[in-house]
């Protein structure tokens, strides 16, 4: 399509589940100035939410008959294909399909196979607590959120351009775009499997026979560590299962770094004498130095008082989907659409 300055607007948006991300995101979006209808399996939140601003309807199929710009399914991803199969013969042509989920290669099987491919745009926003339910919905989730966009060859451009809109405008966040594939790989490195570990590590305090002393002690290192660990473990166990390839690769990954040091613990490490193991266990250490100098350069943007200078991404109708991609592994983060085929991005932290 010819670029055009005039971007498709997401202003009537239908979430399908009102939990914690649905519940949170329509607060953010009503807050600032979209439409939202909700639906929930249950009524529970409705009172609640219609305090809020939220619209809400009684059934699946009269939020899709809403036509809505945007649907976005909210809920757990085991429930996709019951939504799907609902939603198939009422979702109109012109509403645009997108969800929340953490994995995204599956979502998309299952929406083909539903007969909604064309209509979709993957979607995870990088937001959440421990928490689940309406009642913990908070707009202040959204607040400066990152979100990660998934397409493949068959993708809409305009599609996107729509779901973009109700994130970069709607609920004034920023957004990367990148295929299913790399998307549920990372969200295995970043999130799945760190769950992992941090349920493995809460196990070994509750198996400890001197777990209070272990408990009082504990800080702020044992607390970010663990933190997940507080979600519900059957909402852990379904989002690690259906990334589960990922996961086992990076947990093998991890399990034989682990093994090594213990290793060369074993082989009586020391601060003053140099062998072999003293010299692995140090350039173990040293290994991550590029996430920490990372991590400076990202608290030293955050705490500036002027925002970096953006930068100009352009796309073409014949390649967006790669140039996304690359956009997103030099780093860039998409803050807004100027016009069809231009966006503003905010510049790669250099590590």
């Amino acid at each position: 399509m010819a670029p055009s300055p005039i971007l498709t607007s997401a202003h009537k948006i239908g979430i399908a589940g009102l939990g914690l991300i649905g519940g949170s995101l329509a607060e953010r979006l009503v807050q600032r100035g979209r439409y939202v209808i909700g639906w929930n399996h249950n009524s529970k939140p409705y009172e609640s939410a219609q305090a809020k601003g939220i619209h809400t309807v009684d059934t699946l199929e009269e939020l899709a008959q809403g036509k809505p710009d945007v649907l976005i399914l909210a809920t757990p991803l085991a429930a996709m294909p019951v939504m799907l199969e609902r939603l198939s013969p009422v979702l109109p042509k012109a509403t645009t399909l997108t969800d929340v989920g953490s994995v995204k290669g599956q979502v998309r099987e299952q929406v083909v196979a539903a007969g909604l491919g064309s209509q979709y745009i993957g979607a995870h926003p990088m937001t959440g607590n421990e928490r689940s339910g309406f009642a913990a919905a908070d707009p202040e989730l959204f607040a400066d959120a990152l979100w990660a966009l998934s397409v493949d060859e068959h993708s809409d451009m305009s599609r996107f351009l729509t779901v973009a809109d109700m994130v970069t405008q709607g609920a004034g966040n920023r957004l990367i775009c990148v295929d299913d594939a790399i998307h549920d790989r990372c969200a295995a490195l970043i999130s799945h499997m760190p769950h992992v570990v941090a349920t493995a590590l809460a196990s070994l305090l509750a198996a400890s026979p001197e777990r209070q002393v272990a408990a009082a002690l504990s800080a702020g290192s044992w607390r970010d560590m663990t933190r997940v660990s507080l979600t519900d473990p059957k909402r852990t166990q379904a989002m690690v299962v259906e990334d589960s390839s990922n996961v086992a690769a990076l947990l093998r990954q991890l399990s034989t770094k682990l093994e090594r040091i213990a290793g060369d613990l074993e082989n009586g490490v020391s601060l003053t004498q140099a062998s072999e193991s003293s010299q692995e266990l140090a350039a173990f250490f040293a290994s991550a130095q590029p996430f920490r100098n990372y991590k400076t350069a990202q608290n030293e943007r955050q705490t500036c008082a002027r925002m970096p200078e953006l930068e100009s991404l352009s796309l073409s109708d014949e390649n967006w989907q790669q140039e996304l991609a690359d956009s997103a592994r030099r780093g860039q983060q998409i803050v807004r659409f100027l016009t069809t085929h231009e966006a503003q991005v905010l510049p790669a932290l250099s590590w």
